[in-house]
């Protein structure tokens, strides 16, 4: 009997479904959008109900694709937009709008957590990670202190992909990854911080119980599975947030080799197999989708969203010139793009649109472009967005090379289309690039290669990442244009210090 597994991605822009087979291979994929709110400057939510519309019809996409018949679905499981707050009553009904990772209004109440903890270092001791404003944990306090009424409603929290598990199985839970993300959980004994709960003057009853990634959460409701077409009581596993979950996806679960993701936000990763230090909180520090792995990795929180933004607001033209010649207009920035020479003749882009998170923890930061002449070109703009992006992950990079010393890079995410932005990462890196077999896929790859391990498949993550490979293609620094980009990252690096009393001045 064949046996298939579904892996379901509740992203920031939509919920991506994929089916595979229990050799991994990709055989439908269906991608749902839906929208994203903000109500004031700073801030950004969604309707979990707009997940569950998304998540709903992409299952329905895939298996009409390919229909899988009863008993042969081994197993389901999730990747998920991480630290989004998902306040739930007593009925499981949601209060209010999901409050998301990039959403910046919670900076008084993380610095309120950081003092009740008794200050950074003792934060670090609870839980080996700052407070950030993108965390959940923030996004409690600021319900119970801005919201009080809903906060009294709220009988427990969830994060995003959570929820939707909760629509497929009607059980409650968290993974470990995940809960790694509301700065609430002790890391290194994979457990809440109960003594840091406490002292925040919150109640543990809110915290839902925790698995990890590959462990049974639940199987799918008769409901459920006549909302999506899936058979009923088929398996579902806890999945993992999309951090992690996605460098899972792309084989990187051993110190080594840097992962990068180029999706919405930016992402540097890599797998360690033992717990370590955080030396002023610098970094994120995660259980990682196996008991015995843990997770090290920067975010950078505006990636593929700059250059999304810049074509959305600049690139009118663009988009009509696109449509015309039967083009993506991606593709055809990229073509345009990659006719400026590196350093995008003096522009230079600080992708801080949503503020930032690593390597500088400020909700304040705001995006720039520098260097704007008479002369600039939307190909100057459109190339100066992508190498802006790039050296913002270069300076996580750095913070990582100093845990362990990179010898290549795996990247994935949307970036990974890109045949120029592949090669200006190896560029800017000063590191060979590669891609990996089903990395256009991201966090739902990750999280095929967890149902499979909890259903039997592989035996564990080591074994189930052997259905990955390198593709043929890699990219290679060039030694020709690396003196420019030298050039231009040392007046990147300027551009925030520059800017910062600005920034603090709002």
């Amino acid at each position: 009997m064949s046996r298939y597994l579904i892996g379901l991605d509740v992203g920031t822009s939509g919920a991506k479904c994929i089916l595979c087979d229990d050799q991994g291979k990709v055989l439908a994929s269906s991608t749902q959008e839906y929208p994203l709110y903000t109500p004031k400057p700073g801030w950004a939510e969604q309707d979990p109900e707009d997940w569950w519309q998304g998540v709903k019809r992409g299952l329905k996409a895939i298996l009409a694709k390919h229909p899988v018949q009863k008993g042969e679905l081994a197993g389901i499981s999730f990747s998920g937009q991480m630290h989004g707050l998902v306040a739930l009553d007593e009925n499981m009904q949601v209060i209010r709008p999901s409050i998301l990772w990039c959403d910046q209004r919670t900076q008084k109440q993380c610095d309120e957590i950081t003092e009740m903890a008794g200050g950074l270092d003792s934060l670090l001791g609870y839980t080996n990670n700052r407070m950030l404003t993108g965390y959940t944990g923030g996004k409690i306090l600021w319900l119970k202190e801005e919201e009080p009424e809903a906060f009294v409603r709220m009988k427990v929290f969830v994060c995003p992909k959570d929820y939707i598990r909760y629509k497929l199985t009607g059980k409650i839970a968290i993974d470990m990854s995940d809960a790694s993300g509301t700065g609430f959980f002790d890391t290194k004994n994979r457990k809440w911080s109960d003594e840091l709960i406490a002292r925040c003057g919150l109640d543990k009853a809110i915290f839902p119980d925790c698995l990890e990634s590959v462990d049974l959460a639940g199987t799918v409701t008769k409901e459920a599975a006549e909302e999506t077409g899936l058979e009923e009581c088929a398996n579902v596993y806890a999945g993992g947030g999309d951090a992690v979950i996605q460098t899972t996806g792309t084989g990187l679960v051993e110190p080594g080799v840097l992962g990068v993701v180029i999706g919405t936000s930016g992402n540097v990763s890599m797998g360690m197999n033992a717990f370590g230090p955080n030396p002023e909180g610098k970094l994120q520090m995660f259980c990682n989708n196996d008991k015995t792995l843990w997770h090290c990795f920067g975010c950078t929180l505006t990636a593929g969203g700059a250059l999304s933004w810049f074509t959305k607001t600049l690139c009118g033209e663009d988009k009509a010139d696109a449509q015309k010649l039967g083009k993506n207009v991606y593709a055809l920035l990229d073509e345009r793009a990659a006719e400026v020479p590196a350093g995008s003749n003096g522009v230079l882009f600080a992708p801080y649109l949503t503020g930032e998170r690593c390597p500088y923890p400020d909700p304040n930061a705001r995006g720039i472009f520098y260097g704007l002449s008479l002369g600039t070109t939307r190909a100057d703009m459109a190339r100066a967005v992508m190498e802006g992006v790039t050296f913002s992950l270069k300076q996580v990079v750095e913070l990582m090379a100093a845990q362990v010393r990179p010898e290549k890079v795996y990247l994935s995410g949307g970036g990974a289309s890109s045949e120029l932005w592949k090669q200006m990462a190896a560029d800017i890196f000063e590191l060979p690039v590669y891609t990996m077999s089903a990395a256009k896929e991201g966090g739902a790859y990750g999280a095929v290669l967890a149902a499979g391990v909890g259903a039997g498949i592989w035996k564990d993550l080591h074994e189930a990442i052997k259905v990955l490979r390198e593709d043929e293609k890699s990219y290679q620094p060039n030694p020709e244009v690396i003196p420019a980009y030298r050039k231009a990252y040392e007046k990147y690096k300027a551009i925030y210090a520059a800017n910062k009393p600005l920034f603090d001045m709002e």
